[in-house]
């Protein structure tokens, strides 16, 4: 059990990138499932799915290369952490490299990528950068 299955998440993403693995499995949460949906919407991973085993729910995350065999995801960056949040207003939502990458925020309307809750009018907390 991890302390951060965020980060667990995107470490494990990394880590699976890193190597060319097809796929990635990590427990199942309604967080990590709307942050993957995110990912696929962006781009990012092919896609996912969520299996339904005893006595926790898989998520199975389909990983996306280039012709190359590139990973198409550069970085990921932990903003908000268990021991320190991080909150921001909607004016003050950050552009990730200069809207190359996405910002994905917990606001009151749910997840969504930095350019939704600006165009929503919502701020809320930074959760990561993916570029």
């Amino acid at each position: 059990m991890t302390n951060d299955p965020i980060a667990d998440m995107l470490a494990r993403i990394r880590n699976a990138m890193t190597v060319r693995h097809k796929q990635v499995l990590m427990p199942s949460s309604k967080i990590l499932v709307a942050i993957a949906r995110i990912l696929k919407e962006e781009g990012f991973i092919q896609n996912f799915e969520v299996t339904k085993e005893k006595p926790q729910s898989q998520l199975r995350i389909i990983l996306k290369y280039d012709q190359k065999r590139k990973s198409l995801v550069t970085g990921f960056a932990r903003v908000s952490k268990p021991g320190k949040r991080v909150y921001v207003k909607r004016q003050e939502i950050p552009w990730v490299l200069s809207g190359l990458g996405v910002a994905i925020l917990s606001t009151p309307r749910g997840i969504m990528t930095g350019r939704k809750a600006r165009k929503l009018g919502v701020g809320g907390e930074v959760i990561c950068y993916v570029w």
